[in-house]
């Protein structure tokens, strides 16, 4: 569905990326998204990870019966953005190599509403993120290799409750060029 359809304003934003979130209980952090590291058991092997339990953590409020996990893997130097929900949330762990997550808050009855972050996330810095609905977010693969994203989403998949915004929309104007040259 468009921004049109779904009744959603995009606020106007000076270039750039926004706040880059460095800590997990950042203060820029936008309304209702939440960040949590997460432990990596490497050895001689790889690593483990566990993604998810019922229940707890981030998704303590998620219900059994509704809460799908889905997986994307990307190549390397793609952008996926923008997407948003009007009812979902998501839980995203970027499991494999990093992502330049980019997040945008569309509610504007929202206290961070026209907020942008970008937060660095995958093998480096183990973050889960939690998304609420009405924040946009998409990602740009950062590693010369496929990168691997597991979510769990509170509930099932309804197209009818995403929108889409394109990566490059001058409103946003979220610049995905390289940051530190």
């Amino acid at each position: 569905m468009t921004v049109t359809q779904m009744n959603i304003s995009i606020p106007k934003c000076e270039k750039g990326i926004g706040d880059v979130i460095l800590a997990p209980d950042s203060a820029k952090l936008i309304e209702g998204v939440k960040c949590l590291p997460f432990t990596l058991w490497p050895d001689d092997r790889g690593y483990f990870l566990e993604v998810q339990r019922f229940g707890q953590g981030l998704v303590a409020g998620f219900s059994k019966e509704t809460t799908q996990i889905s997986a994307a893997l990307n190549y390397p130097g793609i952008i996926k953005a923008f997407h948003f929900h009007r009812h979902q949330t998501d839980c995203w762990t970027p499991a494999v190599n990093m992502l330049q997550i980019a997040l945008a808050d569309l509610r504007p009855d929202s206290p961070t509403f026209g907020a942008r972050n970008t937060i660095y996330a995958g093998n480096i810095r183990p973050w889960q993120i939690l998304i609420p609905p009405g924040v946009a977010h998409g990602y740009k693969v950062l590693a010369a290799g496929p990168s691997l994203l597991i979510y769990a989403t509170d509930r099932f998949y309804n197209p009818a409750d995403e929108g889409r915004i394109a990566h490059n929309d001058p409103r946003l104007n979220y610049d995905w060029e390289l940051q530190h040259k």
